[in-house]
């Protein structure tokens, strides 16, 4: 890989891991609010585990009947665990229209999988919008 391959590929990351997670956060505020998503998952209920590994980054999301909640901290018993290998692949599954599962390992419960591929399609398409406008609701930079 060259030089300018690599400059190009960390451009599309956000400067800091910190700054990471508040897009990560944003994103899922903004998929909390989504109703056709919460249409979807009106009578689900399950934790999964989100990782990026060469960033360590954990955090865990919870659907309860409708509700999304987010949690920067690793649930203990997650029903379903996503993981990519990655920062510039989970960020690339954000900005690409294809789709994530080639680049996403998923373990857990074959039948939560559906209702968390409709979680991680709605999810990408915020952080793709967070990624493209780094802005909190008060128009606050995220960065």
């Amino acid at each position: 890989m060259t030089e300018r391959e690599i400059r190009s590929n960390q451009s599309h990351l956000p400067p800091s891991k910190r700054a990471a997670r508040r897009i990560i956060q944003r994103a899922f505020v903004l998929t909390g609010r989504d109703r056709q998503l919460r249409q979807h998952i009106r009578e689900a209920r399950l934790t999964t585990l989100w990782i990026v590994e060469d960033w360590d980054l954990v955090w865990t999301v919870v659907i309860d009947r409708g509700k999304i909640d987010f949690e920067r901290r690793p649930a203990k018993h997650a029903d379903l665990t996503l993981s990519w290998q990655t920062a510039n692949e989970f960020f690339s599954c954000a900005r690409e229209s294809a789709s994530p599962e080639s680049r996403l390992e998923m373990a857990g419960s074959l039948e939560l999988r559906r209702v968390a591929g409709n979680l991680l399609k709605c999810f990408l398409g915020h952080l793709g919008h967070v990624l493209r406008n780094p802005v909190d609701g008060a128009g606050e930079s995220l960065l």
